[in-house]
């Protein structure tokens, strides 16, 4: 993988990209007698900077906000809660905090000389391969004209990469509500390859599902809304994130086009669709988003992240041609049509404000092997978790009304600390029309039993009572997180179904879905008092055999853990921006 090739060019047939994207995920399995390949040493010298900047681009600082600060934090149980959150005003203020919730620093880490960050979104091995743009109007404070912005987190600031008229971007935005605008995800790979190997490019894609939940929780703490745009071709978000201007990344490593989400807040949609159904379209004009990388005036030049050239993972070069979206299909979701149901409230109502959760979020280290949870809280996290309040009328709470695709995972659970449960293994059917599905596809012998106590709405079905510490940890590749905790799952998608529906290129949405079940667990972990941690290292097949499944139909694709954190007195935790 070289930093100075894009994607774009090179031709494959249908049937060639998905068996290309088959061949990638069987041969990057870890399996009891050997790991999916990887440098096997890090090169410590070549380590990627976690930083992109763009240099000669102009900075605007956003405001660093204190958490007594408008905008302030609602409590943390309302941004599930469909209208509990005031809509805030589009400022720069409220900008910033919305950044700041989804992907700027929340850390730093210090241990004798060194010192690293973290951030609010999650990160495989906090490499953070995920890069962040900002398409938007004239604002006070920011400019008077729209432009095309890259976030720097390190200094919470916006680097100006280029400059569009007004009249071009009311024309791009046309079909969506006023004050609306568009925020972007890109991959490094190599910042996770130097690290996993042929591995990486699944830990990319459920990063990307991290920072999905992260903008759109981040949305909801200002009463606004966020969903991905569907319908957009990978050749359109290069061009329209100026990610294919091969002159601005002359020497220095490309970043390889995710998505763009549509952000808006709630009040100016009501103006918006008054009198009329209004269905929200999830794609743009591609000839109008080509305008914008066209035109004159792009500004700055992408760093250079590692001293010498990325390592070459031909694997990886091969699924991410394979798994582009080539063609945009169009996509619409009636948001507006009726007022959705609120999400029901946890027995939990008077939680902490979100933005503290959202800030002291941490990946779990080790565990303490004694911490239980109650079945109460255990239902609670389970319940949101799942992509839908209302079954019939299909409406989801946030973070899941992000998704345009129907949901593809489910979760298989050894449960190892939950008062009033039963150890053992469990499943959480995320979609209750693919039970009986599910059924056959599993161990014949398996218990299907609701265990007690749990909500008549919630299917979570026991399935075979024991001790499952010394199971969960080697198939965890012998971590012992994952037997210490209160409990560790795997996520398993319906995986030959969705690819062969769809097409290569949902191979990465089934990662995006994994990824944005993480962060809502990394969150309710944090609101329990205990905290969890994904675990991308695990023995892929291995897994499917202790639940029962033999084939294609489903695969594993990131694995979870929740306990009680055991801390390191080493660490020396320090303000993200300096300030307290």
């Amino acid at each position: 993988m070289t930093p100075l090739q894009p994607w774009a060019g090179a031709e494959m047939h249908d049937a060639d990209k998905l068996e290309a994207v088959l061949r990638y995920h069987e041969r990057t399995k870890h399996q009891l007698h050997r790991y999916a390949r990887s440098p096997g040493a890090l090169d410590w010298v070549n380590q990627p900077n976690p930083f992109r900047r763009y240099e000669g681009a102009p900075l605007t600082q956003l405001p660093i906000l204190g958490v007594d600060e408008e905008p302030l934090s609602p409590r943390y149980e309302d941004i599930f809660r469909r209208d509990a959150v005031p809509s805030a005003p589009l400022t720069l203020r409220s900008l910033s905090r919305l950044f700041e919730y989804a992907l700027a620093l929340s850390a730093w880490k210090q241990a004798g000389g060194m010192r690293w960050a973290l951030r609010s979104n999650p990160s495989s091995g906090n490499l953070h391969p995920t890069e962040g743009y900002l398409l938007i109007g004239a604002l006070p404070g920011l400019a008077p004209a729209p432009g095309l912005y890259h976030y720097a987190p390190r200094e919470h600031a916006l680097e100006r990469r280029t400059t569009g008229s007004a009249g071009w971007f009311a024309q791009l935005m046309r079909e969506f509500p006023p004050q609306a605008f568009l925020v972007g995800l890109s991959s490094i790979f190599w910042r996770e390859a130097w690290k996993y190997g042929e591995r990486a490019f699944r830990y990319c894609q459920h990063d990307v599902g991290h920072a999905i939940a992260t903008l759109r929780i981040a949305a909801a703490t200002l009463g606004w809304r966020a969903v991905v745009l569907h319908g957009l071709a990978d050749e359109t978000i290069e061009a329209l994130l100026g990610l294919d201007r091969a002159e601005d990344f002359a020497g220095a490593e490309r970043e390889q086009p995710e998505l763009v989400m549509l952000v808006w807040p709630n009040d100016s949609a009501g103006p918006w669709c008054a009198g009329a159904q209004r269905t929200l379209p999830l794609s743009l004009d591609p000839l109008l988003a080509r305008e914008l990388v066209q035109q004159q005036g792009w500004c700055g030049k992408a760093n250079r992240l590692s001293r010498d050239d990325p390592v070459a993972w031909t694997a990886i070069d091969e699924v991410a041609l394979a798994s582009r979206k080539a063609i945009g299909e169009r996509h619409g979701l009636d948001l507006f049509d009726a007022p959705a149901p609120t999400h029901p409230r946890t027995a939990f109502p008077d939680g902490p404000p979100a933005g503290r959760i959202i800030r002291q979020r941490r990946s779990l280290l080790a565990c303490d092997g004694r911490t239980s949870i109650t079945a109460e809280r255990f239902y609670g996290m389970l319940a949101r978790a799942m992509p839908r309040v209302d079954l019939e009328a299909n409406r989801r709470p946030a973070p899941w009304d992000a998704m345009a695709w129907e949901p593809c995972i489910h979760l298989a659970m050894f449960v190892h600390r939950v008062d009033g449960l039963d150890a053992g293994l469990y499943v959480l059917v995320r979609d209750p029309h693919k039970l009986e599905k599910l059924k056959r596809a599993m161990h014949p012998h398996f218990d299907w039993s609701s265990p007690p106590g749990c909500p008549a709405g919630l299917p979570l079905r026991k399935l075979e009572s024991g001790d499952a510490r010394r199971l969960a940890t080697q198939v965890s590749c012998q971590q012992d997180i994952a037997g210490d905790g209160v409990l560790s799952l795997g996520m398993i998608a319906e995986y030959r179904d969705a690819l062969f529906t769809h097409g290569p290129w949902f191979y990465r949405l089934l990662f995006w879905e994994a990824g944005i079940i993480g962060q809502v667990l990394y969150l309710e972990s944090e609101a329990a008092g205990i905290r969890g941690t994904g675990i991308g290292c695990f023995f892929d097949d291995p897994v499917h055999r202790v639940f029962g499944f033999s084939d294609l139909a489903f695969q594993s694709l990131y694995h979870f853990t929740i306990g009680g954190p055991v801390q390191d007195s080493r660490l020396t935790t320090l303000a993200p921006y300096g300030t307290s």
